[in-house]
């Protein structure tokens, strides 16, 4: 069962501190640190690794990520070559390879996608737990996607890409407000009055593995889950119903399209002016911010981020969208996976790859807080916490197989889409999501 608590989260970020060293490192703000002796790998005679991971968003992650990759080569002689998919492509391409026994040595994943093959991964424990020791501690969300049901770490979370509400300072200030409105009633009303002056809100509708989420967020923030903290499917229920009215009222406020929408339509309707208000990541405003001309680059200026609205849970509901590295047990060299994954999230190539994508993947352990990514610009700290209060997509049960496939599947969103598209009513759709998920979740 996953628990995440304020004192936890307040735990975590003291835990960094508790025992540590305070480590100041080429002009960056310091690091609290542990000083801690990593696990020692004796490295396969001939190893190599081949790496799938999704496509980027901002250029600063693949070029950072490329830069280490190249740095951990020259340090250690291992060959690494790395293949991108597309955000829908790498779940079926991550399941073809766990099936055919054969593929990429390491995958970074989807979220509890590497419990959909726990028999096909390989054991990070060790690993892990040299990271958190080392670094103040895994976050909830991601201690709950790393490890198996025996408390074994089959994963390990690299980044999780959060989302805000990002939206155009001046056009939510003409529709009357000083900013966006934190709580439900008032963000609807936030988007009726950017549908009125000609800048409406939109999100993603389509199966858009990450933009899509806002759907969970929505759902959750009205109390409802997919399933309860045994597994039982509780979906269909009187929160459902409110969540989905309310999510068709905000769609009713949308551009046109947002039906088909996937990862990048919202990113480029936003960056053309068609739309006001959006749910992102920070990835709008690194491209605003980076753009040849000077009319996108006055977008930067005027973009804006604000924190979920809290919904009648009364807490934060948002998830994130977790990159989660696993190593497939049928790699010919498991160490060599091991000791790349360490390197990559050490701070002295971590820091660096943060800063470049501007904190577009947050941190799943705590030291990182002291990133200066966070600090140096007003606009990027609301994604700091993205990973430290994120609920996961099997919330508010355990990890399992089902609750992969059940979002691997798009059932919540799907029901979100038919009501909000007038092909079901929320009664029907909620009858219809719960059919669906029980088939992953038998009883």
């Amino acid at each position: 069962m996953f628990e995440f608590t304020r004192r936890r989260s307040l735990q975590l970020g003291l835990g960094a501190l508790a025992g540590s060293t305070i480590l100041g490192r080429g002009g960056l703000a310091a690091l609290a640190v542990k000083d801690v002796t990593p696990p020692k790998y004796e490295i396969e005679e001939g190893a190599k690794l081949k790496v799938l991971r999704p496509s980027k968003f901002v250029q600063g992650d693949e070029d950072l990520f490329n830069a280490n990759t190249k740095k951990f080569i020259e340090t250690t002689g291992i060959q690494v070559d790395i293949d991108v998919a597309s955000w829908e492509d790498l779940r079926p391409t991550t399941s073809v390879s766990a099936n055919i026994g054969s593929g990429p040595d390491i995958v970074l994943a989807w979220n509890e996608d590497p419990h959909l093959f726990p028999d096909k991964t390989l054991v990070l424990t060790d690993l892990a737990n040299y990271l958190g020791e080392k670094y103040g501690g895994w976050f909830p969300i991601a201690e709950h996607y790393g490890k198996n049901a025996k408390g074994d770490w089959i994963a390990m979370p690299f980044g999780g890409s959060g989302a805000t509400m990002v939206y155009r300072q001046s056009w939510v200030k003409e529709a009357g407000f000083d900013e966006v409105p934190q709580d439900f009633p008032g963000f609807l009303e936030c988007c009726k009055g950017l549908q009125k002056i000609g800048h409406p809100a939109a999100f993603a509708l389509g199966h858009a593995v990450g933009d899509g989420g806002w759907t969970d967020w929505c759902l959750w923030g009205h109390g409802a889950a997919m399933i309860d903290e045994n597994n039982n499917v509780i979906i269909n229920s009187p929160e459902t119903i409110q969540a989905l009215e309310y999510g068709k009222a905000l769609y009713d406020t949308f551009i046109t399209g947002t039906l088909s929408w996937l990862d990048p339509s919202n990113n480029k309707a936003f960056l053309a002016g068609e739309i006001g208000l959006t749910s992102n990541g920070i990835s709008i405003y690194y491209a605003a911010k980076k753009a040849e001309d000077e009319a996108t680059r006055k977008i930067a200026e005027d973009v804006g981020h604000a924190l979920y609205p809290i919904g009648p849970v009364g807490k934060p509901t948002q998830g994130a969208t977790v990159i989660n590295a696993m190593a497939f047990a049928y790699t010919s060299y498991p160490n060599a996976a091991k000791e790349y994954l360490r390197f990559m999230m050490e701070e002295e190539q971590y820091i660096p790859w943060q800063k470049a994508s501007i904190g577009y993947w947050c941190h799943p352990l705590a030291a990182y807080d002291g990133n200066p990514v966070w600090t140096e610009d007003p606009k990027h700290e609301p994604y700091r916490d993205v990973m430290r209060v994120a609920l996961p997509q099997s919330y508010r049960g355990p990890v399992s197989e089902a609750a992969a496939a059940v979002k691997a599947d798009f059932v919540v969103l799907d029901m979100f889409q038919q009501v909000c598209a007038g092909q079901a009513t929320p009664k029907d759709a909620a009858a219809e999501a719960e059919r669906r998920a029980k088939r992953y979740f038998r009883t």
